[in-house]
């Protein structure tokens, strides 16, 4: 909890200090889910990159909630520089998130709770660039307008509900 806090203060400081962090990276092809280790580039709903401090490459995550809860689990070991999310405020759609449109967590608006699901099937966050844009969501879907630091580690380290994983094979 502690390292989060952290985190938060650092990023929540003025866009000059963002500067100093590592840019968000552009998703290509390549791109592997950190759990699942699955092509990210045709999975729909938004994803989520971690930079850790001493690795070059960031840690791609088929879905906002993955990242989110690698970043609330106690097990994580590596220091977390900067977290960005897909931008849905920026993007064609939710089966097509963006290659491009990166926001740090901290400065993005999400809606936690709705009824979408991500990449894997699993219930997902909506991350937004726009207060505004995360409201329309979140009244067309349901759920409520978070900040990162106001989602409950619950939102994404509870169970998966059986019903987001209906109709899904293996």
């Amino acid at each position: 909890m502690k390292r989060m806090l952290a985190l938060i203060l650092l990023l929540a400081g003025c866009r000059e200090e963002l500067a100093e962090l590592p840019g968000p990276v552009a998703m290509t092809d390549e791109a592997l889910g950190h759990y699942c280790l699955m092509s990210l580039a045709d999975m729909p709903g938004p994803k989520a990159q971690i930079h850790l401090v001493g690795l070059p490459d960031p840690i791609f995550f088929a879905q906002v909630r993955d990242g989110v809860a690698y970043l609330k689990e106690p097990e994580t070991t590596h220091e977390i520089a900067v977290i960005y999310v897909s931008d849905l405020s920026a993007a064609p759609g939710w089966e097509a998130p963006g290659e491009a449109n990166w926001i740090a967590a901290p400065e993005a608006f999400f809606v936690v709770g709705g009824d979408v699901t991500g990449g894997m099937g699993a219930p997902e966050l909506a991350p937004f660039g726009t207060r505004t844009d995360a409201e329309a969501f979140a009244a067309e879907h349901g759920g409520e307008v978070m900040t990162l630091a106001d989602i409950p580690a619950s939102a994404v380290l509870g169970a998966i509900e059986a019903v987001a994983l209906e109709g899904r094979d293996g």
